[in-house]
């Protein structure tokens, strides 16, 4: 499966991505627990007053931690990110708004 994705940074900054896949239920478990790892060993913080976490929340919480200067410069961590969310999500077209809080697909 090919997952076309962009990110957004800001009104200047977007990334576009493209990652190809074999989606599978235990290779969409991966992914997930990739995000929780991601997560935490970036130091996240929650996205909503509740505190609870969605995994779309740590999408975008990854994403903007890594940043735009990483991603677009560092071939192996935006080919991994990249992989992780089309695996995660498996959707062949997904966005990640950071300035909206919003992954649509």
């Amino acid at each position: 499966m090919r997952s076309d994705i962009t990110i957004v940074f800001d009104t200047r900054r977007s990334l576009d991505l493209s990652a190809n896949v074999d989606p599978s239920p235990q290779r969409q478990a991966e992914a997930r627990d990739w995000f929780d790892g991601a997560w935490e060993t970036l130091g996240c913080e929650p996205l909503r007053p509740s505190g609870k976490v969605l995994l779309l929340d740590k999408v975008l919480g990854v994403a903007d931690a890594l940043g735009y200067d990483t991603l677009s410069t560092d071939e192996k961590e935006a080919r991994e990110f990249a992989e992780h969310l089309a695996l995660a999500l498996e959707r062949p077209r997904i966005t990640v708004d950071l300035p909206g809080l919003t992954v649509g697909y």
